[in-house]
């Protein structure tokens, strides 16, 4: 009997290795978007090892199992081994032939296509995903309110849940809300608000926020290989919206108030003068540049603009050994209420400086009426000698001037034959003038994302300056 069993031993894993295969298959043959299939690798032969998969079709593995039988098949038996993958494909595709070394040698399986049919939005479903709209008709910068709607049936379960929120490509994101949970006799409905903002002039799309369940998967006539949990990707609605230059070449959209306030009116000579500028409503409040003015005779410092919600807050130091006036401070920009570009300021503040320096009176020197004439001319021919000498000087620090400004200018030339019309270093200005280019070039994309976080967060990232120039010159930007 011993001798026996080592025989069927040796028939079985002979056979195996006569017939070592790999054959693959997807089912369902047919699914919709946003439903989960399962990729299956049917392997025979003794010594296998399992292929590496990282992704099918270019989607995430969501689960994977495994399965070992020996059956008999016309009197021979044979080993299998079932590797399933579980994944969710996005679109229809083919599945390139995996290979698998078998008792020493590389097998491939067969290619699979994988069929994948278009959802339409379910309002049967028990998962429901929509958007909603304030406007489809925007000007560049005009901020705008998206809300994000999640419906679960009452009775629904879910073993697991992931939240993909759409990219927002084209759109800058001023805020997003907590989320709010209510619940009615049908539903259980989470709310979430997102503030936008177009970036450019045309056709702008949202897409689809997704979210993905996982439920429990149904036992078949695989056993306990099959993966335990299946998933499903439910899909919010598309939304575009038809965006517009803002007229009259401004700059600022949206409605606005503004006020300056100063913590006093009465000073003593050099001491610091505080004013607070503010800025309230709803617009581009990220595009308004600096308050500080030029006040003669006064130092004036600025401090960086902070912005916190729908308020802007600026504040500047004057420091003056005089009286001096504070001028009014102005905001021009396009009002979406009245569709006009408006202007709005505030009024001149009057500084008084107790204890000012005067102002020195000029100095008169009368000359005596009884000099002597030989006295003149002895001064009158000195002073014609000093001015002979300081002509000369100056003559000769022009001519050596003129010499150095001339090199430079020539060198300037050869190592840069353009000249950026605008200043680099605004990242604002940049940013638009780069913006047009961002879908069709990865680098000037990355750039973009670099400037984008130094403007609108607290993050400051450097930008390479080679790929910059790079990218400048590429596209003829100045």
């Amino acid at each position: 009997m011993k001798n026996l069993g080592k025989i069927l031993l040796f028939i079985v894993l002979f056979t195996a290795y006569l017939n070592a295969t790999v054959t693959a298959k997807v089912e369902p043959s047919y699914v919709y978007a946003g439903d989960s299939a399962t990729y299956m690798l049917t392997l025979q032969g003794n010594k296998i090892k399992k292929p590496l998969l990282l992704d099918i079709c270019g989607n995430d593995i969501t689960a994977t199992g495994s399965q070992t039988s020996i059956e008999s098949v016309n009197g021979n038996y044979q080993r299998s081994y079932v590797l399933s993958y579980e994944f969710v494909p996005q679109k229809s595709c083919t599945i390139d032939p995996s290979e698998v070394r078998i008792d020493g040698k590389v097998e491939r399986s067969n290619s699979v296509k994988v069929n994948v049919k278009p959802r339409a939005q379910d309002n049967t479903a028990e998962f429901l995903l929509s958007f909603e709209v304030a406007k489809k008709e925007l000007y560049i910068g005009e901020p705008f309110s998206v809300t994000l709607l999640l419906k679960q049936r009452l009775g629904a379960n879910a073993v697991d849940s992931k939240f993909i929120a759409p990219e927002f490509k084209g759109f800058w994101i001023k805020s997003e809300s907590k989320p709010e949970r209510t619940q009615d006799s049908e539903f259980i409905t989470t709310k979430l608000r997102y503030t936008l903002a177009p970036q450019r002039a045309g056709m702008l799309t949202i897409e689809p926020a997704r979210l993905k369940i996982a439920t429990r998967a149904r036992q078949n006539g695989w056993g306990s290989f099959m993966p335990q949990v299946k998933w499903r990707t439910y899909y919010s609605n598309t939304v575009e919206v038809a965006v517009k230059e803002i007229p009259n070449n401004a700059k600022l959209i949206g409605n606005f108030t503004i006020s300056a306030v100063v913590d006093k009116k009465e000073v003593n000579p050099n001491e610091a003068i505080n004013v607070t500028v503010n800025v309230v409503g709803e617009g581009n409040l990220e595009d308004i540049e600096s308050f500080r003015p030029y006040v003669t005779g006064v130092n004036v410092f600025e401090e960086k603009i902070e912005i916190t919600g729908n308020k802007l807050t600026q504040k500047i130091v004057f420091v003056s050994d005089k009286d001096f006036t504070i001028p009014s401070f102005e905001l021009v920009y396009f009002d979406t209420q009245t569709q006009k570009v408006k202007k709005i300021t505030t009024q001149p503040i009057d500084i008084k400086v107790v204890g000012a320096a005067l102002t020195p009176q000029k100095l008169e020197i009368k000359r005596d009426s009884g000099l002597h004439e030989d006295m003149k001319k002895s001064v009158t021919k000195e002073e014609e000698s000093k001015k002979d000498y300081l002509f000369i000087l100056i003559a000769f620090f022009i001519g050596l001037l003129l010499g150095i400004v001339s090199v430079l200018l020539l060198k300037s030339k050869r190592e840069k034959k353009t000249t950026l019309k605008f200043d680099i270093k605004n990242e604002k200005e940049l940013l638009v003038r780069l913006l047009p280019y961002k879908e069709s070039d990865t680098k000037v994309a990355e750039i973009i994302a670099i400037l984008e976080e130094n403007i609108y967060t607290t993050k400051k990232t450097a930008v390479d300056k080679k790929v910059l120039k790079e990218i400048l010159t590429k596209y003829k930007i100045s």
